[in-house]
């Protein structure tokens, strides 16, 4: 294949949004990912791993960190196909030729869907590349690698020089060949001068990162694509193998906490004030909480989680319970309605507080001889009520009107100014909002 066809055959890394941020893969890259902690680049390699299998390309696992065993367990189904070649650089490497990774071997082995190939020396790495070379030389078509890691690799190897000198060698000859090359390095393993050596030699590298919580994929050298995306911080969610980015939604990621905790809190008819009085912190903090500039620590989240009685999960997800549809008494709780006083309204919430759905249901019951002059609830979007018992009179647009048991009320664009319960029992009323 020519170069000039090289530089325009792009492959799929698994992965749309990653694609259309980078430009695609094109065939020859040697891709670094810079990982942070050691596990945000897993996803990325499942992916890419998921597309060969699909597109039936063949792809070689070199593992210098993981057993055969170990990486087979996690790689669960993706072992299970015969295109995907595991070179086990473990075993006699770190593993040391210890008869606990050994018996892997020996023991009657089940029919492994995948083909696993043990280098028998593999701190010399003129056996390291002939067996890779060997197995590339041996393919029609464009190879994919993913190496495990160039940490391991120099800790096997002695040091940076020797491995520099094998990936100063390999990049340009995997290049070649027609490969993609995955290449994980733990950012703060290495060297600043060691990073700088390989990124000149790369095709592509990319930062994964973490801060407070969310992760960020950073785009720092992409060789014959657009320049656009280059050191721009992309913020991204992983779930098992799904990568999602933030903008293929256009909300905010499943972390977008202070938002979560500021619905919760105003379901809950608490104030900031109050809300940081209960959990035992300042109002600064719950207002710097909510607008997504610091998290709270683990005894805070647990604490806002049992004030507003719900559980911790319900600050990350706005799912509802996956099956619940019936709630007993037991699901309601009593809730504070912003400004109006408890001796004059009190109000349930029929619903767990972290229950998501288009309408909220409430029962308010209103003392007899008290007057209110507002509506219950900021009107943001239709309500409907049904009072079980007792009398009320609403004030609509100047007009009275007279609402008895079993009477229905419909608001849509219209908001009380005032409700009166005339006597002489409590008014008990079954209220529905949208808003």
């Amino acid at each position: 294949m020519s170069e000039s066809k090289l530089s325009t055959k792009r492959i799929d890394s698994g992965i749309d949004q990653l694609d259309r941020i980078l430009g695609g893969l094109l065939i020859g890259d040697n891709v670094l990912w810079y990982d942070d902690t050691g596990s945000l680049v897993w996803p990325f390699c499942l992916n890419l791993m998921q597309a060969s299998q699909t597109g039936n390309k063949t792809l070689i696992y070199v593992s210098f960190d993981r057993s055969p065993r170990s990486l087979l367990e996690k790689l669960g189904p993706l072992a299970e196909n015969p295109s995907l070649t595991i070179l086990d650089c473990f075993t006699w490497g770190k593993g040391e030729g210890s008869d606990v990774f050994l018996k892997f071997y020996y023991e009657a082995r089940p029919d492994w869907p995948c083909r696993i190939i043990r280098v028998d020396d593999p701190k010399q790495i003129t056996q390291v590349m002939d067996v890779i070379y060997g197995l590339i030389s041996g393919s029609d078509e464009d190879v994919r690698l993913v190496f495990e890691s160039i940490t391991g690799m120099q800790e096997l190897w002695g040091g940076e020089e020797q491995f520099l000198s094998f990936y100063a060698h390999s990049c340009p000859r995997l290049y070649e060949l027609n490969t993609v090359a995955y290449w994980i390095v733990v950012k703060e393993a290495h060297s600043s001068k060691l990073r700088a050596r390989i990124n000149q030699i790369a095709q592509v590298a990319i930062e994964l990162s973490i801060k407070r919580g969310t992760t960020f994929l950073n785009i720092l050298k992409a060789d014959r694509r657009g320049t656009e995306n280059l050191h721009k911080p992309f913020k991204y969610w992983t779930k098992e193998s799904a990568v999602t980015f933030e903008d293929e939604s256009g909300a905010s990621g499943k972390l977008e906490f202070g938002q979560r905790l500021k619905e919760l809190r105003t379901r809950r008819g608490f104030s900031q004030g109050e809300l940081a009085k209960l959990v035992g912190v300042t109002p600064s903090t719950i207002s710097q909480v909510e607008g997504n500039l610091i998290y709270p620590s683990l005894p805070a989240l647990v604490k806002m989680a049992e004030v507003l009685s719900v559980d911790v999960s319900s600050f990350f997800q706005k799912e509802s319970p996956a099956q619940k549809i019936v709630f007993s008494s037991a699901d309601s709780l009593s809730i504070k309605l912003p400004d109006i006083p408890g001796d004059v309204v009190t109000a349930h919430i029929l619903t767990p507080v972290g229950f998501d759905a288009k309408a909220v249901l409430y029962l308010l019951e209103i003392k007899p001889g008290k007057k209110l002059a507002r509506h219950f609830f900021g009107h943001k979007g239709e309500e409907v009520g049904y009072l079980l018992s007792g009398r009320l009179e609403m004030t609509v647009s100047g007009t009275i009107y007279k609402i008895k048991t079993g009477n229905a009320v419909h608001l849509s664009a219209q908001s009380p100014s005032q409700w009166v319960n005339p006597g002489p029992g409590v008014a008990r009323l079954l209220w529905l909002s949208t808003g």
